[in-house]
Order: C-alpha cells, then structure tokens, then sequence
C-alpha cells in the first residue's frame, strides 16, 4: 500500500464519521420540527421558526448527499421551497385528494403566505452566513 493510498483510506473514513455526525444533527432537527408542529401553539414559533428551521434541515440534508457550493444548495433550496408554497397557493394537497392526510398536510401544508417565501429565504441565509463564518 502506497503513501497516497493511505490517504485515500484515511479520507475515506474521516469523510465518513464527518457524515455519521451530519445524519445525527439531521435526526435531531427533524425531531425539532416534528416536535414544534405537533406541541407548540405559539403561532409564531410554530409558522415562522418551523419555516425557518425546514429551509436549514432541508440544506443540510441536501449537503450530507451532494457535494456542490452552499450558495448552490441555499438557491436549490429555496427553488424547492418556493415550489412548494405555490403549490399550496393552488391547494395541490386537496388536488391530488390528500386533504384528510395529516402528514401530506404537514409536509405539504394548505395555505400560502407571502411571509413564509421570506422565512425560507431568511433561513437560508442564516445557514449561508453560518457556513462563510464555519468555513473561514
């Protein structure tokens, strides 16, 4: 075995322990959102710091899988976010007959907000500015 193998093996493994910790955090965030849409009824904690955190769990969860730029991922996300919001402007969860859904509706939602296309986008940049400070 060469140098430059034991590189390879040695990045390899780092590589993965770094996406070991990465999946955990994942876990830990999506048990947070689930937690807040099931037992918080501050309406503001519930609609606007769930949409805020989504957007960043959303990131990271796109980051453990693809390696492309933040700025790429942060655009790609709220592309997805934005999409999904329309989505309930034309009311897609009724569309496709899963109104009764709670989990469609809890994924999906049911009503559009001008203010939550800016929570996703004030989440996103949260996480830019967080990866530019982690990454200096």
């Amino acid at each position: 075995m060469t140098k430059k193998d034991s590189k390879k093996i040695f990045k390899l493994i780092n590589d993965v322990k770094i996406q070991q910790k990465l999946f955990l955090f994942i876990y830990t965030y999506f048990l947070t959102e689930v937690l807040i849409v099931k037992f918080m009824h501050h309406n503001f904690i519930r609609y606007y710091g769930g949409d805020f955190l989504v957007v960043i769990l959303i990131y990271f969860f796109v980051k453990a899988f693809i390696q492309i730029s933040n700025v790429k991922t942060g655009i790609y996300v709220l592309l997805f976010s934005y999409s999904i919001e329309v989505l309930q402007y034309y009311h897609f969860v009724k569309l496709i007959g899963l109104q009764n859904s709670k989990l469609a509706l809890i994924i999906l939602g049911d009503s559009f907000s001008f203010t939550d296309l800016l929570v996703y986008t004030l989440g996103i940049l949260f996480v830019l500015i967080f990866e530019g400070v982690l990454n200096k």
